[in-house]
């Protein structure tokens, strides 16, 4: 198999094309996030958020904008970590990767879908198509993983400390569960080299489906699989390093949270809070990924926790609108990158 050819790894399309239904449903949860969004700015209190955003002012919007950048490059160095030798990036290829890769995520609708591949596409010139693929989806484990674990705390804390509604407790403990499942999962196909992609692969070529795409399409897929696997037999060391970053990624974010509480509240920054309202951001992030910018439903999930943790609504929501800004600056600045580097939008998009 040549590895030497993004060209030829480019041709196969490794990523599905988007369905007309994905894009229906992404629009759809747009527009309900738009709607959820001005119905809880209103329910907060205009005048009250427009205050605590002028508290925060232009010196505090610049410190989020640092502590993104150190996220930024936690996860870029991680990433760099990732890649399967013979081949290799430096933190200079993967910065700029790393945030064209969030303003896909964050901007389109079905960002979660392209990003990666967005990425991989990034560093093309450095490494082939299919060994960025592979070496972000091994860092993808990883942050997996330890969001995993970040977001079982996160409820554990939530539901033991808070006097919450029985069926709203309920709700959580299966959640729990869930993703304790799924940690236990994900680790379980590592060590095991489960080659779920590849075979489903194997079996639709067999059954004569999409024959010309897979008859050498699965191929890479296989392949695909085999440089992510390939990794963990034989780079073991740096698992810490990596997981290390992946930590840090998280306790930034919660930084990022006591901070803003810092200048917004009186006696609100505590770690327990910023804990709590991070680990319900990240997961709010990852279940409603289709809808750009979080619209309306980090809103909900950060009023929710502020109220239970008596730091009031309106705060919230605050915090939420201020992560939103620096979400849309980091988003410019990847647009300026992929102008500037004079990337296409439907390479980026995998098509």
């Amino acid at each position: 198999m040549n590895l030497e050819s993004p060209e030829n790894a480019e041709e196969q399309k490794i990523k599905p094309e988007l369905s007309g239904r994905l894009k229906m449903l992404a629009l759809i949860a747009t527009i309900f996030g738009i709607g959820l969004f001005a119905g809880f700015v209103y329910s907060a209190g205009v005048g009250q958020i427009a205050e605590s955003v002028s508290r925060f002012g232009v010196f505090g919007f610049a410190v989020i904008l640092g502590i993104f950048f150190l996220r930024i490059c936690l996860r870029a160095s991680a990433w760099a970590l990732s890649v399967y030798q013979p081949y290799s990036l430096n933190i200079r290829d993967t910065i700029p990767a790393v945030i064209i890769g969030e303003m896909m995520s964050t901007v389109i609708p079905i960002g979660i879908v392209v990003s990666g591949t967005a990425k991989a596409v990034a560093v093309r010139r450095q490494v082939p198509l299919v060994v960025g693929l592979s070496s972000v989806a091994t860092e993808n484990l990883f942050y997996s993983m330890t969001t995993s674990v970040l977001l079982i705390l996160g409820a554990l804390t939530f539901v033991r400390t808070f006097d919450i509604d029985p069926t709203v407790a309920i709700g959580i403990d299966i959640l729990i569960g869930l993703m304790i499942a799924g940690l236990i999962f994900l680790i379980l196909m590592v060590i095991r080299q489960w080659h779920f992609a590849s075979e489903f692969c194997e079996w639709l070529y067999k059954k004569g489906v999409l024959k010309g795409v897979l008859e050498s399409g699965r191929l890479q897929v296989r392949l695909f699989e085999n440089l992510v696997y390939g990794f963990y037999r034989h780079h073991p060391k740096r698992f810490l390093p990596i997981i290390l970053l992946e930590c840090s990624f998280h306790l930034l974010g919660i930084l990022e949270v006591w901070f803003i509480l810092s200048r917004i509240t009186e006696g609100g920054a505590t770690f327990l809070n910023s804990f709590l309202l991070e680990s319900v951001n990240r997961l709010i992030s990852i279940v409603f990924k289709l809808i750009p910018f979080l619209l309306g439903v980090d809103e909900a999930g950060s009023q929710m926790v502020a109220e239970t943790l008596a730091i009031g609504a309106g705060v919230g929501v605050t915090i939420a609108i201020i992560r939103k800004g620096r979400m849309l600056f980091w988003a410019l600045i990847g647009f300026i990158l992929i102008v500037k580097r004079g990337l296409k939008f439907r390479r980026l998009l995998g098509q």
